[in-house]
């Protein structure tokens, strides 16, 4: 008998997306799309579905008072053919070229053909970093001005909370020898361990779900694509990672938060260099003095 499935569409903010995308991942989504202001996901029908509609139901509403929205935010669910859902939520990934290095492609689609680009082939809805939200196209293009001033040397990079692992293959695309990826999420891990492995790369890149401060190597460039209050969170164990000249690359910033977080840091020894804006996401590279 075909599989039914089930389309929740949530309206959300920008500040909200991640969160309430993360979450639907972890109860079991097949596949999440992410627009502007709204989110797709897709569940299979099950006789759980009565019990995941109420713990959806509770966590949008928590979501929404914790974010002064006054209430819930609005949900909708709907049946799906068996037939239509891959295409339903696949037809919106589509191959896109970030930065001057990278092509970033989901695995049904075939590589651009006649491009000197990388491709970094990425399978979507079961860990962030597609390449699709502003905050990781920000990050894939920092991490390309950063290899430039670093290009000639033999330097060993770390990714913070890897999610699908896309920064550690862009860091090995771009030529970095020795690439440490970290995550707390186990299922972060996993799906970054097979997009490691389909990019060709996982014997580039050390994957572990340590924690930040029990790392003891220091490194030439840092990237941490997390949110505002995780890095401020972090700051102290971020500097410390961070060799003298080296580069730090932060993002998952909203943009009311990015003057705190750049005072942080410049008040610890670490300077400037950049800043991207897209939406209301930004994007800090920064050197250390």
């Amino acid at each position: 008998m075909p599989q039914s499935w089930l389309r929740l569409s949530v309206r959300a903010s920008a500040a909200d997306l991640d969160a309430v995308s993360n979450f639907l991942i972890e109860r079991g989504s097949a596949g999440v799309v992410v627009k502007r202001n709204s989110i797709e996901a897709y569940f299979p029908c099950s006789p759980a579905t009565a019990s995941l509609k109420r713990a959806v139901r509770r966590y949008l509403r928590d979501i929404g008072r914790l974010g002064g929205h006054g209430g819930e935010l609005g949900a909708q669910w709907r049946v799906v053919a068996e037939e239509n859902w891959h295409d339903s939520w696949r037809r919106f990934i589509k191959a896109q070229k970030v930065g001057r290095s990278f092509w970033v492609t989901p695995p049904w689609l075939p590589p651009p053909q006649n491009d000197r680009r990388e491709v970094i082939t990425i399978e979507p809805g079961m860990a962030f970093g597609t390449g699709t939200h502003a905050t990781t196209r920000g990050c894939l293009e920092f991490l390309e001005e950063a290899a430039g001033f670093l290009r000639g040397k033999d330097f060993a990079a770390l990714d913070v909370g890897t999610g699908s692992g896309i920064l550690a293959i862009a860091l090995a695309k771009l030529g970095v020898g020795t690439i440490w990826a970290i995550d707390n999420d186990p299922v972060a891990l996993k799906v970054a361990r097979d997009n490691l492995s389909f990019n060709g790369v996982e014997k580039n890149v050390h994957l572990s779900g340590a924690a930040l401060h029990r790392i003891r190597k220091s490194f030439s460039l840092v990237v941490a694509n997390l949110t505002a209050e995780t890095i401020l969170g972090l700051a102290d164990a971020l500097a410390q990672k961070v060799k003298p000249q080296g580069f730090l690359i932060l993002s998952g910033i909203l943009h009311g938060q990015a003057r705190g977080v750049t005072g942080h840091f410049g008040a610890g020894g670490f300077v400037l260099l950049q800043r991207k804006r897209e939406k209301e996401w930004v994007t800090l590279l920064l050197k250390r003095k």
